[in-house]
């Protein structure tokens, strides 16, 4: 099939270079004139706008940056939607926000899939990262060809809008381990333990995370680049709590992490990189917390691999 790619920043340029990798026939499009040309000079097509593209493709991909982003471009792509036609929504958003888009594209004629990611930059590079994928069945089925073709795990959630809250649930989990990280760490300097040896007790233990593994390197380095910035974090721990309030459920974590990186935001920049919020506890102690032997930069050692469709426990 055809297909488009909409957003080609730091995770939809690795899964739109997945696809080309592989041997898709594949048309771009981003307001960044330089990443498209870069596309095209791999051998992608320049897809124009929007509009052309769902013209064009039977499938169209977007990875954009907010729901505010994925309105705007389905107000271009749904005059042209009709049968045959398919969505894939690779961006962290709301799920109210894509069950109404892919509302609106399913009764246009097409399907609609909110297919977020999860694994970090460097996964989303190789084809190595996780897709979680909410829409019915058959689509689902449909589809699975292209996701297994971008990610190594592929996880059907149910109905449209599930996957997206389990997105935002994961990024929740994920910044919360980041906060718990930065602290430990920095406990650990400050008690004079040698954070090479500490990073490797933490690595090796109980209290290991995925996290730990990943961002923890980046910071030791002093790089603190994982590609994702403390505006994102802010996003999507907000969509958590949100979730949190129409559910009715009180929360005590959660809260606090929307306030941490608030303040963060507010000291630091909307667009410092998010494992700089360890830069908090770094301007109250004076403490420079940075080991040498640490990468700059998360590089994927996993070869790529064919995906495939995980199934949940008691569904075999």
């Amino acid at each position: 099939m055809d297909i488009g790619f909409i957003g080609l920043g730091n995770v939809g340029g690795k899964l739109a270079g997945s696809l080309l990798r592989n041997g898709y026939a594949l048309r771009v499009h981003d307001l960044d004139a330089e990443l498209v040309a870069g596309f095209v000079g791999r051998g992608a097509e320049d897809g124009q706008s929007p509009a052309e593209l769902m013209r064009a493709c039977d499938l169209v991909i977007t990875c954009l940056p907010s729901p505010a982003a994925s309105r705007a471009v389905m107000a271009e792509m749904l005059p042209h939607v009709g049968p045959g036609k398919v969505w894939l929504e690779m961006s962290t958003t709301d799920a109210a926000d894509v069950q109404e888009l892919g509302q609106a594209f399913i009764a246009a004629g097409g399907a609609a899939v909110d297919c977020p990611v999860s694994g970090g930059c460097h996964r989303a590079d190789t084809g190595n990262i996780s897709i979680f994928a909410g829409c019915d069945r058959a689509t689902f089925d449909r589809v699975l060809p292209v996701l297994t073709t971008l990610g190594r795990r592929v996880l059907h959630t149910g109905d449209l809008g599930s996957a997206s809250v389990l997105k935002v649930v994961t990024n929740y989990l994920a910044t919360a381990n980041l906060v718990a990280c930065a602290e430990a760490l920095t406990v650990c300097k400050a008690a004079g333990m040698d954070l090479a040896t500490s990073y490797e007790a933490i690595r090796i233990s109980s209290g290991t995370s995925f996290v730990h593994e990943t961002e923890s390197q980046v910071i030791l380095n002093g790089s603190r680049d994982i590609s994702f910035t403390m505006d994102l974090v802010a996003k999507d721990i907000g969509l958590f709590q949100a979730i949190a309030d129409a559910s009715h459920v009180p929360l005590d974590v959660s809260p606090l992490l929307v306030r941490l990186f608030d303040e963060a935001i507010a000291t630091y920049g909307a667009r410092e990189l998010s494992p700089n919020i360890i830069k908090r506890l770094e301007d109250r102690t004076g403490l420079e917390v940075t080991a040498p032997g640490f990468p700059a930069e998360m590089v994927d050692d996993e070869l790529e691999a064919p995906g495939a469709e995980v199934i949940p426990r008691g569904r075999a």
